[in-house]
């Protein structure tokens, strides 16, 4: 009875001292949450993207006891949900609400706004966690690698994707559309997205979230025509059959496709696997089969075309004499060596000409190293790892693009980040990271950014952006209107 006696003492000292700490920090405990403070295991997310919130998320359902901060770059949330996805794929953006609970348990803190490698370093976290998890994602570009890839009129479509979406550093991007046919060098999900989002009626996208001054260019455009290139065969291409069917039924286009490119496919998809199968028959179904009556009809009325373009590879974009503006691009003509995935594209000696003045490279995104300290693979853009945990340095992991490369969609990033937190909770068991000496955690990393003059946004100062977007975009009928620069998003969050 004593013991019984003693212990609830104990629990109401705590809290006694729990409603202090309420009422000289107020609820949010200084960020926006009810103040948590405990002496068990302290983990830095760098990365505030699907992967990030994915590996927190894990780590706070798999330890009732660990604390988990995530720092971002900018001063929103959420990565490529936000400057990725597709304006017109609403539904895939849904996760968003599983990262805001992941945000808002008590045990987790954001803080945006930190440049991690520039406001504090990687050795500095490290200091202050037991563990730090790199999944700031892959920011950089891939390189076409042909003459004439810096001429005006020539962007990545990571580049093209954010500026649409609204990214700051993409916001002066001002692509010129006012060319007839555009080609996009890809035929993965984001080359797809790209065409879509180039021939799409301006009526669909002015109910998304796409920006304003992007709708605005996209009104005014002249692109009629979008050719999809890839180097490899049907048998090869990279998209959903998701994607191919929202292109195929995409209001207002026909298909617009080479026979001789189908040579042979239909006796190849007897032994492919039922996806592969699946997306490559719908794929000689729009390029080879006479369309129903109906189907003909709605194809005569449009006024543009997309098509595929297959067993092609750059070899040079274009300009007129003096002048830097892309006007063309040539392709050499493969053949494959080898059958299904593993199949190479070898040159044949032929080239052609397509005349354009838009080509978009979308042959994937590259991560980028962010501090001297961490381990990188320069020629494969990763951080070299064993299931997340970085070669020979305890205590340092990471996830998402950064671990694997490039590749997958977000339910392919929320298995890989879980494989990550896995990691770092059987290192915490096995002793591998040393749980025993204490860690300041955020106290630390927050009294060095305030000595450096960085402000960080929390996540209820990003609540106050998200308000703000969503009123934009009801006046606008739209589901919301992005600020467009750090500046105004900082004006926001931190009034």
């Amino acid at each position: 009875m004593n013991a019984r006696k003693a212990l609830f003492s104990e629990f109401k000292l705590w809290n006694l001292g729990r409603s202090w700490r309420s009422s000289r920090y107020g609820s949010s405990g200084g960020h926006g949450k009810a103040a948590f403070s405990s002496c068990g295991p302290k983990v830095c997310i760098v990365g505030g993207g699907p992967a990030g919130f994915y590996t927190a998320q894990h780590l706070i359902k798999a330890r009732q006891d660990v604390e988990v901060d995530i720092y971002e770059r900018l001063p929103v949330p959420f990565g490529l949900v936000r400057f990725g996805v597709a304006p017109d794929h609403p539904e895939v953006k849904n996760v968003i609400n599983t990262f805001t609970q992941t945000a808002k348990n008590a045990r987790c803190s954001f803080y945006g706004n930190v440049d991690v490698g520039k406001d504090v370093s990687v050795e500095e976290l490290q200091r202050a966690y037991h563990a730090v998890v790199l999944s700031y994602g892959a920011e950089g570009n891939r390189s076409i690698g042909v003459p004439g890839e810096d001429l005006d009129g020539v962007y990545s479509a990571k580049d093209f994707v954010a500026w649409y979406n609204g990214l700051p550093s993409c916001r002066q991007l001002s692509p010129d559309l006012s060319c007839e046919t555009a080609v996009i060098l890809g035929q993965g999900n984001v080359a797809l997205d790209v065409a879509r989002i180039l021939l799409s009626p301006i009526d669909i996208l002015k109910k998304t979230d796409i920006t304003h001054p992007a709708l605005l260019a996209l009104t005014e455009s002249r692109v009629r025509r979008v050719l999809i290139v890839g180097r490899r065969g049907p048998m090869q291409v990279a998209c959903t059959i998701k994607e191919l069917r929202e292109m195929v039924n995409l209001t207002d286009t026909r298909p617009e496709m080479l026979p001789a490119d189908f040579e042979g496919v239909s006796e190849a998809l007897r032994d492919a696997p039922r996806p592969r199968k699946r997306l490559t028959e719908l794929m000689v179904k729009t390029a080879l089969e006479p369309p129903s009556e109906k189907e003909q009809e709605r194809r005569n009325k449009a006024s543009r075309v997309w098509g595929f373009r297959f067993f092609r590879s750059p070899v040079e974009i274009h300009s007129d004499p003096g002048c830097n503006r892309t006007t063309g691009i040539r392709l050499a003509v493969n053949k494959l060596e080898g059958s299904g995935d593993s199949a190479r594209a070898v040159l044949t000696g032929e080239v052609e000409d397509i005349s354009c003045g838009l080509v978009i490279g979308s042959i994937g995104y590259r991560s980028l190293a962010i501090d001297p300290s961490v381990p990188f693979d320069s020629s494969k853009a990763i951080v070299p790892n064993i299931m997340g945990r970085v070669h020979q340095t305890a205590g340092l992991y990471c996830s998402g693009w950064l671990k694997t490369g490039p590749t997958g969609v977000i339910a392919t990033t929320m298995n890989n980040s879980f494989d990550t937190a896995r990691s770092v909770m059987e290192d915490m068991d096995s002793g591998i990271v040393d749980l025993s000496a204490a860690k300041p955690g955020a106290s630390r990393v927050s009294a060095l950014l305030e000595e450096r003059g960085v402000k960080p946004v929390s996540f209820s100062d990003w609540e106050k952006i998200d308000r703000l977007e969503v009123s934009r975009g009801e006046a606008a009928k739209k589901p919301r209107e992005k600020l467009l620069t750090v500046e105004e998003m900082l004006k926001v969050a931190h009034t």
